[in-house]
């Protein structure tokens, strides 16, 4: 998988490779800044497709290819 910048994450999608409750198609809807300027994005928050619930996760989890694949698949 290519390197991912949290800066470029947003609006990206993904798809779950064990979908939950259906879910498996997933878009990032928010990059959350950190309140201090100087500290790193840590986290992003995720919009289901289906149901459009959201969650937020940190945005490293989207590197575990067994858990996440970039893209609609």
């Amino acid at each position: 998988m290519n390197p991912l910048n949290p800066k470029k994450l947003l609006l990206t999608k993904w798809t779950t490779v064990i979908p939950v409750a259906k879910q498996k198609h997933f878009l990032v809807c928010r990059v959350i800044q950190p309140e201090l300027p100087t500290d790193p994005i840590e986290l992003v928050e995720i919009e289901a497709v289906f149901s459009k619930a959201t969650q937020v996760i940190a945005w490293r989890e989207l590197q575990d290819d067994a858990v996440w694949r970039q893209g609609w698949l």
